[in-house]
């Protein structure tokens, strides 16, 4: 009988905070349409922080594809993990919405706008 040792490195990182549920539904004053936000804003900040990061990283290529320089590249390993260690973009996204740092509207009064 053998037990699966617990991937420790992983445990520690994935630490979980817990929210305020309420916190959450008085952003809105709905639930789901809360996460809805929280879903495009993380969208958009995940978006953008894979650009930064692919542009960075460009700056190290120099257009060979040997194995060596890829291994001894040291600034550019570090650059990703420095990416790596940053917090996820749903806290950042619901954290911004906790501090009502994220506008959102709704597209139908959107259409109404334009129509009249």
């Amino acid at each position: 009988m053998s037990a699966k040792k617990p991937n420790l490195r992983r445990t520690q990182t994935a630490a979980l905070q817990t929210r305020d549920v309420q916190a959450i539904i008085a952003a809105t004053g709905n639930l789901y349409e809360s996460i809805s936000v929280i879903a495009k804003r993380s969208r958009q900040i995940s978006t953008e922080t894979k650009e930064e990061l692919n542009q960075k990283i460009s700056e190290f290529s120099i257009g060979t594809d040997s194995l060596e320089e890829v291994f001894e590249n040291k600034e550019q390993i570090e650059v990703s993990r420095q990416y790596e260690r940053m917090p996820k973009s749903t806290s950042l996204a619901t954290d911004e919405l906790l501090e009502g740092k994220i506008y959102f509207r709704y597209r139908q009064e959107e259409d109404n706008n334009t129509a009249s």
